[in-house]
């Protein structure tokens, strides 16, 4: 089954990016490696264990929106802030690759980004410097598989795009060529 952005990027943008920067081997273009879609919930702590019900929604909720089994996973550190101690489960994630990163691209571009309200463009300083790409959504509502009528529990997730062989300048590229919707210069805020 072809994938519509998988097909976008190796027919179209990845020679678009090879002519820009000079890059003559194949093998050396920027890819897409993974997608990371990450929850916090730190701050629906009940001592040690997160309320059941807002962990079963985000695990649920994430599992609808990537089509694949969400993990939790325990914090490395403590952050008084969030309530949130060393060892204490308190984020799901799912990483996605391969034919599902692609379908996930491609409804977060065209379904769920358009829904966002007020929507002025992603902010487009969000990279580290191996290229890798990261932004929030405040609410899991504008995914189209959300029916928030159900939803007992509003919550945000981060999504971070991870790439390989890659740079801020290159990464921006391509994601630009992609179809992400960057905030343009004159929309500063």
């Amino acid at each position: 089954m072809p994938v519509r952005m998988k097909d976008k990027f190796v027919q179209e943008v990845s020679p678009k990016v090879a002519e820009k920067f000079g890059v003559k081997n194949k093998l050396a273009l920027p890819k897409l490696e993974k997608i990371v879609i990450n929850c916090g919930m730190g701050r629906e702590l009940e001592g040690t264990k997160i309320k059941p019900q807002v962990r079963d929604q985000v695990l649920k909720d994430l599992a609808a929106i990537s089509g694949q089994k969400a993990i939790m996973v325990a914090s490395r550190k403590s952050v008084a802030n969030f309530k949130v101690r060393e060892g204490y489960e308190a984020h799901a994630k799912v990483t996605l690759r391969g034919v599902r990163m692609w379908e996930f691209f491609d409804r977060l571009i065209s379904l769920a980004i358009p829904r966002v309200k007020d929507f002025r463009g992603l902010p487009d300083k969000a990279f580290d410097k191996a290229g890798n790409y990261s932004f929030g959504v405040t609410e899991q509502g504008i995914f189209p598989e959300i029916n928030m009528a159900d939803a007992a529990y509003a919550h945000g997730m981060n999504i971070n795009f991870v790439f390989h062989n890659s740079d801020p300048e290159k990464s921006k590229y391509l994601l630009t060529e992609m179809g992400v919707p960057f905030r343009r210069p004159d929309q500063d805020n």
